[in-house]
């Protein structure tokens, strides 16, 4: 007998109905009906819900080589293109971050004059860098990408925030007066004090909907 079945089977026994399944495990009744018809496969926490609801053992609805063989095809399917996800996920969010900071440089050499210098920088500096960094470090630790190492960005997100000061302001005024002035490091540290709010932040989101 496949899983099908043996949920349908479950649900009958149970003197349970689709639409009462339906609501007790959080799904619609037509997916419902697509498990017990096979047309789709439930996730293993909606198993492990209905082994309860059923009254019956994981060992029941699982059992059996032809069943358990395409449920772990299915699950293993299901986690490469969560794995996927995942990862372009990873990329984009930070290409939107090496974007914006990108743009941000170039439009300050190529697009501003000497008499809007001071004011483009000051709105980069200020506003446009660091609502960056704080939203793209909020959503990497709201979906909590790298794990416990994470945090480890705020210093990465720190070392750009001083550079795209450096790259910009700090360039003007060094071509300006033929000088070389090393990057300022008090501006690492307010990078990175801004990503550490964003992902302090996101970290509680996380652990709140957990």
């Amino acid at each position: 007998m496949e899983i099908g079945s043996k949920i349908r089977q479950s649900r009958k026994e149970a003197k349970i109905t689709q639409e009462q399944a339906a609501e007790a495990l959080g799904v619609s009744r037509q997916t419902i009906s697509n498990w017990e018809n096979e047309k789709s496969y439930p996730d293993i926490i909606s198993v492990l819900k209905m082994s309860d609801l059923y009254n019956v053992s994981l060992d029941y609805l699982l059992k059996g080589e032809s069943a358990m063989n395409s449920y772990v095809d299915y699950l293993d399917e299901s986690t490469n293109v969560v794995k996927s996800r995942k990862k372009f996920s990873k990329l984009i969010l930070i290409l939107s971050y090496l974007v914006i900071w990108a743009v941000a440089v170039i439009v300050f050499w190529c697009f501003t004059g000497e008499e809007d210098a001071m004011g483009y920088s000051l709105m980069f500096l200020w506003i446009i860098l660091p609502a960056a960094t704080f939203v793209v470090s909020l959503l990497i630790s709201r979906n909590n990408f790298w794990g416990r190492y994470k945090w480890l960005g705020s210093a990465g997100f720190g070392f750009m925030y001083m550079l795209g000061e450096y790259a910009t302001f700090s360039m003007a005024n060094n071509a300006t007066f033929g000088r070389v002035n090393a990057p300022d490091l008090s501006m690492m540290a307010a990078g990175t004090v801004i990503s550490l709010m964003g992902m302090g932040i996101g970290h509680l989101l996380h652990m709140k909907n957990k």
